[in-house]
């Protein structure tokens, strides 16, 4: 099993600014102190090259980015302050989303301890995001020949506006999302299948909503899964609005992947969304997700 990480996935931030940008390093500290996984199994990505990135993206957008020029007014949409560091970094999430979908489709499983950057469109960033790394491995995988078509569930609590705005006109990309009705992006932009629930959503509805919608995507045939499994579904997410617990959270896992190795339906993560009060909550919540895959790969 390949899961990516990189120190470039953790990038200074002004003091006080509400990203909870430790949660990166404080994940891979957890993973490895509760043997979750060994050391051996973390793999530092590599950056994708240009012509990878303009797949997904403009090369006007890419540029600017590149050399610090990118329109302030983007900037403020994507949330955080432009520096180099933060270019490196949004290229190492797009690389280890690219390690961890060819290891997927190696092994059968893979994963980032980053990324699932779904507010990311063609032209600009969003909501944290400023590369697409879903968008950016699909288009990869299917025009060097490594699949036909790919099915994305999203079930971090916001809607993937950029997914469906890159990919959505595509007929070899299935996107499902289930995410909070009411909260980020206000304008959504309509996935294959989009679930939307309502404020305070407990563990009981939100599973039988998965469970009633996941045979559908399989039946589509996929050649691989990009699960963006984001935490911020918890109830105690800062950002989040639902009510679901730690445990309902690894029985979502539990359904999702136990589907995808059930149907030889290779399966790769990415870290999506957390922004609970204290971090700590968020990163075990990450945490469950690898003991999820541990217990089913």
């Amino acid at each position: 099993m390949k899961i990516y990480y990189s120190d470039n996935y953790t990038v200074p931030l002004p003091l006080g600014h509400r990203f909870p940008m430790e949660k990166y390093r404080m994940l891979r500290e957890k993973l490895i102190a509760d043997s979750i996984l060994s050391p051996e199994e973390l793999f530092e990505p590599e950056l994708p090259t240009c012509e990878i990135i303009t797949l997904a993206h403009s090369p006007q957008y890419y540029d600017a980015f590149a050399n610090g020029t990118v329109d302030p007014k983007i900037i403020r949409r994507i949330g955080l302050p432009w520096s180099k560091e933060l270019f490196l970094r949004s290229l190492a999430s797009v690389g280890g989303a690219l390690g961890a979908a060819v290891s997927a489709l190696d092994s059968g499983i893979g994963g980032n301890l980053a990324g699932g950057t779904h507010h990311a469109f063609r032209d600009y960033g969003e909501g944290f995001c400023v590369f697409n790394d879903f968008a950016v491995v699909i288009l990869h995988l299917i025009k060097s020949g490594m699949i036909h078509r790919a099915a994305i569930i999203d079930l971090d609590v916001h809607q993937g506006n950029g997914n469906s705005a890159i990919l959505g006109d595509n007929p070899d990309v299935y996107i499902f999302s289930m995410h909070g009705a009411k909260n980020y992006p206000f304008t959504k932009v309509a996935s294959t299948v989009d679930i939307e629930l309502n404020d305070g959503t407990g563990d009981e509805e939100y599973l039988t909503l998965l469970k009633k919608n996941l045979p559908a995507i399989f039946e589509w045939k996929p050649d691989i899964v990009l699960y963006q499994a984001g935490v911020d579904p918890l109830a105690e997410d800062s950002l989040g609005r639902l009510s679901l617990t730690p445990g309902g959270l690894m029985e979502r896992d539990r359904l999702v992947l136990s589907e995808c190795n059930k149907r030889g339906v290779p399966v790769s993560l990415g870290l999506g969304g957390g922004y609970s009060k204290p971090i700590t909550h968020t990163v075990d919540a990450y945490a469950g997700t690898y003991r999820v895959v541990k217990e089913i790969f």
